[in-house]
């Protein structure tokens, strides 16, 4: 299973677009907010599985603001990251992932991407395709891939 992540396009889909070429097909497409309206073009380029959420620049989206969902033997909570803190790290996520019982955890918000585990959860920041923070300041994205015993590997990309 190939599941492309990405966060903070905020209403920018050049981008997108370009890693769309570049990586599909994909079968799954999570997208961890600010979207900024374009979440049905960005449904219809993925042409996949989509779980989008709302994020703080959503303004009168119909988006939800969480989702859980499993990939495989997975469970994954998807949220924009804004509302548990996560620009001052990632033990309230983290928190909220082990309540839920996820142990995978899909956030955005700082526009810098980062892989974490914390106390079994691993957390997924792929960055901004549109507005990077980083140094560098690429935009990013990320790849995960489950193998067959349904091991997760995931790695980060720029343009």
């Amino acid at each position: 299973m190939k599941i492309l992540i990405v966060s903070d396009t905020h209403g920018h889909l050049s981008n997108f677009r370009e890693v769309i070429r570049k990586v599909s097909p994909v079968d799954m497409l999570v997208h961890c907010g600010d979207v900024e309206g374009q979440e049905d073009s960005i449904r219809s380029l993925a042409d996949c599985e989509c779980h989008i959420v709302s994020g703080n620049n959503d303004y009168f989206s119909d988006l939800p603001r969480e989702d859980e969902f499993s990939i495989g033997e997975h469970k994954a909570f998807l949220t924009h990251g804004h509302s548990y803190g996560i620009s001052m790290g990632c033990d309230r996520i983290v928190e909220e992932a082990l309540s839920r019982e996820a142990d995978l955890v899909f956030c955005g918000h700082t526009h810098r991407p980062e892989k974490s585990v914390i106390d079994g959860v691993r957390v997924f920041n792929p960055g901004s395709l549109s507005y990077p923070r980083q140094e560098g300041r690429n935009p990013s994205y990320m790849i995960m891939e489950l193998d067959p015993e349904g091991k997760v590997f995931c790695n980060v990309f720029y343009l």
